[in-house]
């Protein structure tokens, strides 16, 4: 079975590694947060075609990603996976929040 590609058009989303060298399973974290905290609904989109719902929440709930900024992590969090009621810590999301380190 052929290995999918990840579309050039996401180099841009994907800036800090070429997306020849990413590995839809092994980079999986850094592909969801990243095109999350900067992709456009076209991305999103692609995301959501890529991985199941229940991957993506998977991820996004158990391995944070300090770098959203906060209206973004509540519109992923709240509309783009319906997570209203769940309770998670903005301090591991929201990169203008300092991290509490105790």
């Amino acid at each position: 079975m052929a290995k999918r590609k990840i579309p050039k058009k996401l180099q841009g989303v994907l800036w800090s590694v070429d997306v020849n060298h990413l590995d839809l399973e092994k980079d999986k974290g850094y592909i969801i947060h990243q095109i999350f905290s900067y992709g456009r609904l076209e991305e999103i989109a692609w995301l959501f075609k890529i991985f199941p719902k229940a991957e993506i929440i998977k991820i996004f709930t158990t391995h944070p990603y300090k770098d959203y900024e906060a209206s973004r992590f509540n519109f992923v969090k709240n509309y783009l996976l319906n997570l209203k009621n769940q309770q998670l810590d903005e301090r591991h999301y929201v990169k203008n929040i300092p991290r509490d380190l105790r």
